[in-house]
């Protein structure tokens, strides 16, 4: 008979039955990619290596919902193991916060493209320009007071015990539970970095990962990116400056709408990755409840 693709053995030899199963290949795939986010030592949370650290976590989580779907993880396990997954899995939690970095990037996007209409239609001058940018300015303050208290809700996380060893027994369902927790590490790391970034705040020196992964698993040690001054905090900057120098010379016009234009790329591609991050998360999401109830 064919060996199964889940559980390579050799039939031919009896003491294999006592040897633990070997990891499915999405296992090793999911490990290499979280090695991969750990590995990263970037000093600066520039857009370019944002990106870079966006598109690894969209690799992980997609993934990781393949995983999920595999008869032999969302079967449905013990009622011990089940209490811990249920613990354990904090898709909600990732929801939330992927959210909150979607709405800031909207309410962001829809002020700079009042911004950037107003410059190109050059009527009311400078007294509409000024009116603009001040709208703007208070329309960011807003992101950053929503940006704040997703962060402080972050940093407040109530820490996850390790796995009892009483789960043993599940080998397949107490792999995923690690897995998953590996997993919440890396979005809530990429997640909060990118927050930063969007809000134009910087933590120099600072290990967010680290943080992160006391607050989930205090085992666990990765690194992070530490923000850089972003796309975001170099528009706000011009504009705080334009507001209070009140100077509307043609050159300064004209790179404030070059500056605009770099950070509505950076929202457009930021979008597009968290729509892509929220949907496999909430497939997550759906499969573990799936598992939990049956």
């Amino acid at each position: 008979m064919a060996s199964s693709p889940l559980n390579s053995k050799s039939g031919s030899h009896g003491r294999s039955n006592s040897l633990p199963s070997r990891p499915h290949p999405l296992i090793l795939k999911c490990n290499e990619h979280l090695e991969s986010l750990r590995a990263s030592k970037e000093t600066s949370s520039s857009s370019t290596l944002l990106r870079h650290k966006v598109e690894g976590l969209q690799d992980l989580i997609e993934c990781v919902e393949k995983l999920t779907q595999l008869p032999p993880y969302s079967r449905c396990p013990s009622p011990r193991v089940s209490r811990e997954l249920g613990k354990r899995h904090g898709s909600l939690r990732l929801l939330d916060v992927c959210t909150a970095a979607k709405d800031a990037l909207l309410r962001t996007k829809e002020c700079t493209r009042e911004l950037q209409s107003t410059i190109r239609r050059k009527r009311g001058g400078e007294v509409e320009l000024t009116a603009e940018v001040k709208k703007f300015l208070t329309s960011r303050k807003v992101v950053k007071k929503a940006i704040s208290k997703a962060l402080a809700n972050l940093n407040s996380t109530s820490k996850s015990s390790n796995i009892s060893s009483n789960t043993n027994k599940d080998h397949r369902t107490v792999a995923l539970i690690s897995l998953l927790q590996d997993m919440e590490v890396a979005t809530l790391s990429t997640f909060q970095t990118l927050l930063q970034f969007i809000s134009g705040s910087t933590q120099s020196k600072s290990n967010s990962w680290l943080s992160i992964s006391k607050l989930i698993q205090p085992k666990r040690v990765g690194c992070s990116l530490v923000a850089d001054e972003s796309e975001f905090a170099q528009v706000d900057a011009a504009l705080q400056s334009f507001v209070f120098t009140k100077t509307c010379k043609f050159e300064d016009i004209n790179n404030l709408q070059n500056q605009l234009e770099k950070m509505e790329s950076c929202i457009k591609d930021f979008e597009e990755g968290l729509e892509f991050l929220f949907r496999c998360l909430i497939k997550i999401r759906v499969s573990l409840l799936d598992i939990l109830n049956h």
